[in-house]
């Protein structure tokens, strides 16, 4: 056993891991990168077909951001946040701020006249942290105290969040998950949270389609029971005389409940059911961030062409996208580029006011991290914001989108293949027993960890979701690295399931 794996058994205790089973076998020690390949200690290449837990935005060494992390090395690395500024952060926040802007029609409602957003209600100030669980406290934090601050001294909010829900590890964000594979066992360190029914169409009960060979979505028969129960949760909540403080959703795919999709649609209806009855909307983009979502549900030939020609119309936010204007935009993973731990917590001028007082009013936000506005992950940060920005970025990533939809049709083929998910550069591909009956796997079978393991003998490196694969590649990934991410996925398949 190379000597790195032995001193990764002998000291590292890693997330997410039943290091009883990772003890039994020498791992894979990364050694280096480049572009969307990695090398072990042993000299052997890897697709990184999962971005290295989807965070790598354009490939590993990357020259731009690589020499942006330098030039800032010979200024300084880092400084406090409290009681300094410093330049790359104060740039970051500016830019971050001009990209999560939205446009009038989704501001109030598809059922009322489009309206632009009062100044007050968009996003314009950035708190910055550290990594996605950071970024979700932070709104969490902030939602609770405006409320208590706009409600009344009295008021106890509370948060509604959805099935399935995964938004971090601190205590907080556990708070506002929902799965007890991850939250069960920190119950009473918890404070309660509300959850409601998430839209999983491939599995939803109100779903009268028989199954087919593609993305359940697409065939759907159902009279939009998820969101009347929405709807419903929203009324009993006031009725109690206490409406939620804040819906928190991750839009357009929920990540760690296994890649599930939303319907065209439904984000926009559960928004407005929000709004109307007073609840701030948390938007986690840690995984839907920074282009992920992609620029269309399907992207066409003029779609890519209008990209290409006006590149700075592409939306890097799930958000921006479906024209929604959160009071919370929380980013993490992506937002250096994959390269250091950077996040950030985007809120509106009328959140920000509520905290603006006299020294001894103590209104002060009474929350911070040492390494708040990194200079080192700003630089990063901004050298990534200027490669997502350009036609070269956006044309890459259209084609990248396009190349997916194409090769994960073959995918179709395979009898333990039950649901294909794609949204934008996020792909799901669920896997059963039985695909005409949606028999699951037992998670005791480790379906979707076997099937990953035999990608990895093969030179291909991603993670599962219970029996989902996912598959979430650099943006540099190029059609041939694709079609090999693919093919390799379905001989895996073969291997582990027949």
């Amino acid at each position: 056993m190379n000597s790195y794996a032995q001193l990764d058994h002998q000291y590292v205790w890693h997330p997410f891991t039943q290091m009883r089973d990772w003890l039994r076998s020498e791992p894979i020690v990364i050694a280096s990168g480049k572009g969307a390949w990695l090398t072990d200690v042993h000299g052997k290449r890897y697709l990184d077909a999962n971005a290295s837990i989807w965070t790598n935005l354009h490939g590993h060494q990357h020259p731009k951001i690589n020499a942006a992390i330098a030039r800032q090395l010979k200024r300084i690395a880092h400084s406090s946040a409290l009681g300094l500024a410093n330049e790359p952060a104060s740039l970051l926040a500016a830019k971050l701020v001009a990209a999560a802007q939205v446009g009038p029609r989704r501001a109030h409602g598809p059922s009322r006249k489009p309206r632009p957003l009062a100044m007050k209600d968009r996003l314009a100030k950035v708190f910055f942290s550290d990594n996605g669980s950071t970024a979700l406290e932070v709104a969490l934090k902030l939602a609770y105290e405006y409320t208590c601050r706009t409600r009344g001294p009295q008021t106890k909010p509370k948060f509604l969040s959805l099935t399935g829900a995964y938004h971090g590890d601190t205590i907080g964000a556990v708070s506002l998950g929902h799965i007890d594979l991850f939250h069960k066992s920190f119950g009473g360190m918890l404070f309660k949270t509300d959850q409601v029914m998430a839209p999983y169409c491939y599995r939803c009960p109100f779903n009268r389609a028989e199954p087919e060979r593609e993305d359940a979505r697409k065939h759907r028969k159902c009279n939009w029971e998820c969101t009347s129960l929405v709807a419903k949760q929203f009324a009993a909540q006031k009725r109690r005389g206490n409406p939620y403080a804040a819906f928190v959703y991750e839009p357009l795919m929920q990540g760690a409940a296994g890649m599930i999709p939303q319907p065209s649609g439904w984000m926009e209806q559960v928004t407005d059911l929000a709004r109307s009855h007073g609840a701030l909307l948390i938007a986690d983009e840690v995984m839907t961030g920074f282009g992920r979502t992609g620029l269309t549900c399907h992207v066409t030939e003029e779609a890519l062409a209008a990209a290409v020609k006006e590149p700075s119309q592409a939306k890097l936010f799930a958000s921006t996208r479906t024209g929604i204007q959160p009071d919370f935009l929380c980013l993490a993973k992506g937002l250096a580029g994959g390269y250091l731990p950077m996040a950030a917590t985007l809120t509106t001028p009328r959140v920000f006011d509520a905290f603006l007082g006299k020294y001894e009013e103590f209104k002060t936000f009474f929350h911070g991290h040492s390494f708040t506005g990194n200079q080192l992950g700003a630089a990063a940060g901004l050298a990534s914001l200027e490669l997502l920005q350009s036609a070269g970025s956006v044309r890459a990533r259209a084609r990248l989108q396009q190349t997916l939809q194409r090769e994960l049709k073959s995918l179709w083929a395979l009898p333990r293949v039950g649901d294909i998910r794609q949204v934008g550069l996020v792909v799901g591909i669920e896997l059963v027993k039985d695909w005409p009956t949606r028999a699951p796997y037992p998670l005791r079978e480790r379906a979707g960890i076997r099937v990953c393991e035999a990608m990895a003998r093969r030179g291909v490196l991603t993670r599962s979701v219970g029996s989902v694969i996912v598959l979430m590649p650099p943006y540099c990934t190029t059609e041939p690295e694709v079609k090999r991410m693919v093919g390799v996925l379905a001989e895996a398949i073969r291997e582990v399931l027949g």
